[in-house]
């Protein structure tokens, strides 16, 4: 059994600035009104692991699953009987646009709870957590030389 959740928007930033910002995992809590706590335990690669802890919900073991650089990363949480994967996504629109991207796919028996409950909070969570990664972005743009 397993449920998805995607979360697309398209903001106003440069591609290479967003990847910056998305892939320094330790300083999401600068920037990101969601997290409370993020820790990788290496450099962002394929089987590092780490956790994260977001405002209202307990702190979660990760692994990175996939790296694209500057396109695209996965982190894997595992649950109880199955997992919870987080596909991140940066299409470069051009024209100093990008489209993010975040899908969530809960597999096992925490599948159900997941799109009974967390799927509605997802929605609600991740556009803004989008807004405050375009304005980091752009932020360190105007501040790089």
């Amino acid at each position: 059994m397993h449920h998805d959740v995607r979360v697309e928007t398209t903001a106003e930033a440069d591609a290479a600035m967003v990847w910056r910002v998305w892939s320094d995992f330790d300083r999401f809590p600068e920037w990101d009104p969601r997290e409370e706590e993020s820790k990788l335990d290496g450099p962002f690669t394929v089987g590092t692991q780490g956790w994260s802890k977001q405002r209202g919900y307990g702190r979660n073991r990760i692994t990175l699953t996939a790296v694209e650089e500057g396109r695209r990363w996965q982190a894997t949480t595992p649950l109880p009987g199955g997992t919870l994967v987080i596909d991140h996504a940066l299409t470069d629109l051009g024209n100093g646009r990008v489209r993010l991207t975040k899908n969530y796919t809960a597999t096992g028996p925490l599948a159900i709870a997941f799109r009974l409950y967390y799927a509605r909070r997802i929605r609600r969570e991740v556009l803004p957590s989008f807004e405050a990664l375009a304005a980091e972005a752009n932020r360190l743009a105007e501040s790089s030389p």
